[in-house]
């Protein structure tokens, strides 16, 4: 009787086993085929910061990782994203920090771009900051509190702060340029193309150009690649697979950068010489700004300048808005390695915008 019951309870025991482990499987084989159904909802704004979205999608990229990726363009990223309504975007890192501080459950899965290529675009008969006071200027929505672009330009300049010193506006980036270029607009804050179109154009010309922090003289961070938390928690693995795909997309821009014009041309809606004229500001000219690593030292320095201006009221913590467990789990290349062996022998820093230019026209004929 007790051998009997010995047996039956190793019996009981293996067979609750097997079925523990099938169930795991069975919920890991569930969890592979949702993934393979599952469109990735991906949205970024139409400034040239954020181009990894449409490289990454006409490049091919996504397909080639076997990802089905809707890319929503110029849309409310962080509230679409604090909604539910998308999986990740790319933002802004103060309008991330803004979104969180409200609750959005959002956080960093990767850096995209440090800095720079971001400026004062002013008309022709604008000679001087002083020129700008009483004028009609787009700086978005109260300036004073979150542009510290406007705010460190004024300071530095020593013009009033004070946007009822001027006749402000707040406009989408494109309208802006139009604005300028119909005469009813003096001057605008905006991020490329829209600041080489004017100088393309040549219905105005950049005044400013703002790149590194003014409190370290060094990059800070710009906008991110962010997550949802449930995104990630529920697709890890597609979660590690946009971040290899977003490194890509900016390996596809440092090293093909006519082709990444032709596509950057298409989703901006502008000429192909502007494309190229951007691309070339954030790989050569103004260093090599995107950047996929991400630096908690730089993301605090961001923070802590922003505070002292005025233009962030306060921050989460960096451990609850900053995560890289996928960024970890994605094991793309290291950064520093790529660019000194696959971008600094062919496209060195220092380069002219017509060297850059012919080189890249050159490497895209070899490539066919």
């Amino acid at each position: 009787m007790g051998t009997s019951y010995k047996i039956s309870l190793s019996s009981f025991l293996s067979i609750t086993i097997m079925m523990v482990l099938g169930a795991l499987l069975f919920s890991a084989n569930q969890a592979v085929a949702d993934d393979d159904d599952y469109v990735v909802q991906l949205g970024y704004y139409n400034c040239d910061h954020m181009t990894a979205a449409p490289i990454a999608k006409e490049a091919g990229i996504f397909d080639e990782l076997g990802l089905k990726v809707n890319v929503t363009g110029n849309g409310q990223v962080p509230q679409a994203m604090a909604a539910g309504r998308m999986d990740a975007g790319y933002i802004g890192i103060h309008g991330l920090m803004r979104a969180r501080l409200k609750g959005a459950p959002i956080f960093v899965s990767a850096n995209n771009h440090l800095g720079g290529s971001y400026y004062l675009v002013v008309s022709n008969d604008i000679k001087t900051p002083q020129d700008l006071i009483g004028k009609k200027l787009s700086l978005g929505s109260n300036p004073t509190k979150r542009s510290a672009s406007w705010v460190g330009f004024t300071a530095a300049n020593n013009i009033p702060v004070d946007p009822a010193k001027y006749e402000v506006f707040a406009m989408a980036d494109k309208d802006e340029f139009i604005a300028l270029k119909t005469h009813s607009l003096d001057g605008y804050l905006t991020c490329d193309p829209w600041g080489s179109m004017a100088e393309y154009d040549g219905c105005g010309w950049i005044m400013e150009t703002f790149s590194k922090l003014p409190s370290t003289n060094d990059w800070g961070v710009c906008c991110v690649l962010a997550m949802s938390n449930e995104f990630g928690k529920e697709h890890p693995e597609l979660a590690k697979k946009m971040i290899q795909a977003h490194v890509k997309a900016l390996e596809f821009i440092y090293t093909q950068p006519k082709r990444a014009a032709e596509i950057f041309a298409k989703a901006y809606s502008v000429p192909e010489e502007v494309a190229l004229m951007t691309i070339f500001k954030k790989t050569v000219a103004e260093e090599r700004t995107l950047n996929w690593e991400v630096d908690k030292g730089k993301i605090q320095d961001e923070i802590d300048y922003n505070v002292s201006i005025g233009t962030l009221d306060a921050a989460p913590p960096l451990e609850e808005f900053v995560n890289v467990e996928f960024l970890n789990a994605a094991k793309v290349d290291d950064f520093k390695t790529f660019i000194k062996e696959k971008v600094d022998p062919i496209f060195p820093m220092g380069m002219t915008y017509e060297q850059w230019k012919a080189k890249a026209l050159e490497i895209h004929a070899q490539r066919g």
